[in-house]
């Protein structure tokens, strides 16, 4: 245990800083979500993600959201896994046959006001999967879609855009 404790603190931080521009961009778009968060729900943005069958490549994008980096927390900005607690749906991925009906009962299992938004080029029209036998396609073949965030996939930058872009109808990037 020792081992691992001194290696540990011999190597020390090894997460690389986001480029400055970057780094401003997020700070922009997380105040500005921050504000009409507060504004519209009086507290924190509840999001309940789904996988409708993706590759995965938009999960990780997601995922880096919650890393020290971006940190969405810090936004007012928190993942559930309860739909009965959540104000957004987001979704990736064409939806696959098998998961048409887990994601209308998720969605169905929101309360309203019920926001959804598909993330990637495959939430969007299908991507690279399209229609087929397994794949119904993009995810408003499913449910009412209220904004999409192309991308393939779409880093977390336009992942913070596209959540401010259905929070608040009047931003422009």
């Amino acid at each position: 245990m020792l081992k691992i404790l001194h290696q540990i603190f011999r190597t020390g931080v090894v997460t690389e800083p986001l480029p400055a521009e970057t780094e401003a961009e997020i700070e922009i778009v997380g105040a500005r979500l921050e504000k009409d968060i507060l504004r519209r729900f009086q507290r924190s943005l509840t999001i309940r993600f789904v996988d409708a069958g993706s590759c995965n490549g938009c999960e990780l994008e997601i995922q880096a959201l919650s890393n020290p980096i971006y940190n969405c927390e810090r936004f007012g900005i928190h993942f559930t896994a309860s739909p009965r607690f959540a104000d957004l749906l987001l979704v990736t991925g064409p939806v696959s046959r098998n998961m048409e009906i887990a994601l209308r009962r998720t969605y169905n299992a929101m309360p309203p006001p019920k926001l959804v938004v598909a993330v990637g080029d495959c939430g969007y029209n299908g991507g690279i999967f399209g229609v087929s036998y397994a794949s119904l396609g993009g995810v408003d073949k499913v449910l009412p879609v209220d904004a999409y965030i192309k991308g393939c996939p779409p880093n977390p930058a336009d992942l913070l855009n596209g959540i401010l872009r259905v929070i608040n109808p009047d931003f422009l990037d």
